[in-house]
């Protein structure tokens, strides 16, 4: 019976895997619903900044700040990396880390020297094992972001874009559209595209500026920059969760399935072992009649 007894300690084993991932699915569920609420209630805001932005702009006005200069040639930039801290996610982290490494190829290729700032520590380990200098590297940042820490990584690149010892600033994050897609993305944080300034439509409103254009830009500016970030922080940390839900579901789907086959294996074989047993006890009357 030592089949048996082996099968019998295979689907324990699994029965406790599936506890766990069981376990880790409804933590996730719960934390991407939170996560999901982040991202709605920063979407307005940042429509609201965005709205303002277009309506004061002016070619004039963007000649004087610097994180509207657009330079004629980009030759320096930085791109932020936003990875988990954990795995058991699925394809996640790896996504996003194929965008990083298709746009690094694409700027390089293109001459332009490109400086890595990662933020989790799977795209902190991954990077180091490529052997790939880090100018800067955080796993402080959790999976409930704030505007402190968007601060915190844009601040010091904001002032040394202004400075113009920078030429553009991108990051690269996962875009949450729903539970099921949060494709990665790269997006533009520096220099400052207004909403509008491209040619977009927008709707034309009257404004009384209190005070000046010049002094509302000069406040707006950073707030925008700084939201921008925080946007893509958020939706990472909703992505993160909702690609550990999916992926703990599959686990628990699997082990469900394996214990089924196990537990079919195991009466099979128990019934094949009691089948020989009454075998050879008939067998053995027999001999002892005759």
């Amino acid at each position: 019976m030592a089949k048996g007894r082996e099968l019998k300690g295979r689907i324990k084993s699994v029965e406790n895997t599936r506890k766990i991932t069981r376990t880790m699915e409804m933590v996730a569920t719960s934390k991407m619903k939170r996560a999901a609420d982040r991202v709605s209630a920063a979407r307005p805001y940042a429509l609201a900044l965005g709205e303002v932005l277009s309506h004061v702009y002016t070619p004039e006005l963007a000649e004087q700040f610097p994180l509207l200069r657009r330079p004629a040639q980009i030759k320096r930039a930085a791109l932020v990396v936003l990875t988990a801290n954990r795995g058991l996610c699925g394809a996640f982290n790896t996504n996003l880390l194929r965008e990083s490494r298709a746009r690094l190829a694409e700027w390089e290729g293109q001459g332009v020297s490109v400086e890595l700032h990662i933020v989790g520590r799977k795209g902190i380990g991954f990077y180091k094992y490529l052997g790939r200098t880090l100018a800067s590297s955080r796993a402080d940042i959790g999976d409930r972001p704030t505007s402190a820490d968007a601060s915190s990584l844009i601040d010091e690149l904001m002032a040394r874009y202004a400075a113009g010892d920078l030429d553009a600033v991108f990051i690269t994050y996962a875009k949450y559209k729903s539970a099921l897609s949060t494709p990665p993305a790269t997006e533009q944080v520096l220099p400052v595209v207004a909403p509008g300034s491209t040619g977009e439509s927008t709707v034309a409103r009257d404004f009384i500026l209190a005070p000046s254009a010049n002094e509302i830009l000069e406040a707006l500016l950073p707030l925008y920059v700084r939201n921008t970030v925080y946007r893509a922080l958020v939706e990472t940390a909703a992505g993160e969760q909702g690609a550990r839900r999916t992926a703990m579901k599959n686990a628990t789907d699997n082990a469900t399935e394996m214990l089924q086959l196990l537990k079919r294996t195991y009466n099979s074989a128990r019934q094949a072992q009691i089948t020989q047993e009454i075998a050879e006890i008939v067998g053995g009357a027999s001999a002892l009649q005759g």
